[in-house]
């Protein structure tokens, strides 16, 4: 079974193609271009690279969220457009879970991964994850001790330690941004590229039968656009005295 998989919640992004428990091909985005400008290019060079066309994929993968608010919605639209044409079913995933999918590959059971990626203003995108004794891109490879959440990276490290979660690794671009958060006892890592971890992630929740129509596909927002944001504060007096 072929999967094709996009990340469009950071400014780079990443498009894979995977078969089976293979990434046959990621490719990571040019940080500099919009979404919206590269990624038909992208997704026709992958397949290209690949020796594939859009009919020989069989299950689309999409980084449903926390991102860009225009970054998921092309991405979103364009997988399940794809997938509407091919008459293919699609996985959703967080970009969070995945992140710490890719982080705690080499983890035993038990050890506590997080994943912060810069939500911008200040804050980061969060959640953390306990391994658990399952294949790599298990669904139930990892629980979840906290679902993802946007706040001050301070006060995220501060709740987690409280609740006796704070992480062995610390995966995401917020880790970078904000590394001088984080305690020295933590290992951090940088933004990962999450195509190809999509992919299999997808690849293994087929199998188990969990897959959407293309319409089911449910973002993940957890904060409001920022035009929303500013529409309010430009209509309401007290806001803008706050």
């Amino acid at each position: 079974m072929r999967a094709l998989a996009l990340d469009t919640t950071t400014a780079a992004g990443s498009v894979a193609i995977v078969e089976d428990d293979r990434v046959l091909v990621e490719r990571i985005g040019e940080a500099t271009r919009s979404h919206a400008e590269r990624l038909p290019g992208d997704l026709l060079q992958a397949l290209d690279s690949g020796g594939l066309a859009i009919g020989d994929i069989d299950l689309f993968a999409i980084a449903a969220g926390p991102g860009t608010f225009t970054g998921l919605r092309i991405g979103i639209a364009t997988i399940q457009g794809l997938a509407f044409v091919c008459g293919k079913r699609v996985v959703p995933v967080s970009a969070l879970t995945a992140l710490a999918v890719a982080a705690s590959g080499d983890l035993p059971a038990g050890q506590i991964v997080g994943a912060w990626m810069d939500a911008h203003r200040g804050d980061v995108f969060s959640a953390v994850f306990r391994t658990a004794d399952r294949p790599p891109f298990d669904r139930e490879r990892l629980e979840a001790l906290e679902d993802a959440a946007v706040g001050d990276p301070v006060a995220v490290l501060a709740r987690w330690k409280k609740a006796g979660h704070l992480p062995a690794v610390l995966a995401g671009d917020g880790a970078i941004a904000f590394a001088t958060a984080v305690p020295p006892q933590v290992s951090t890592r940088g933004q990962l590229p999450l195509a190809g971890v999509i992919g299999q992630m997808a690849l293994a929740a087929a199998r188990a039968g969990d897959t959407v129509d293309p319409a089911g596909i449910q973002p993940i927002y957890i904060r409001r656009p920022d035009a929303e944001i500013a529409r309010d504060k430009s209509s309401n007096p007290e806001i803008l005295k706050s």
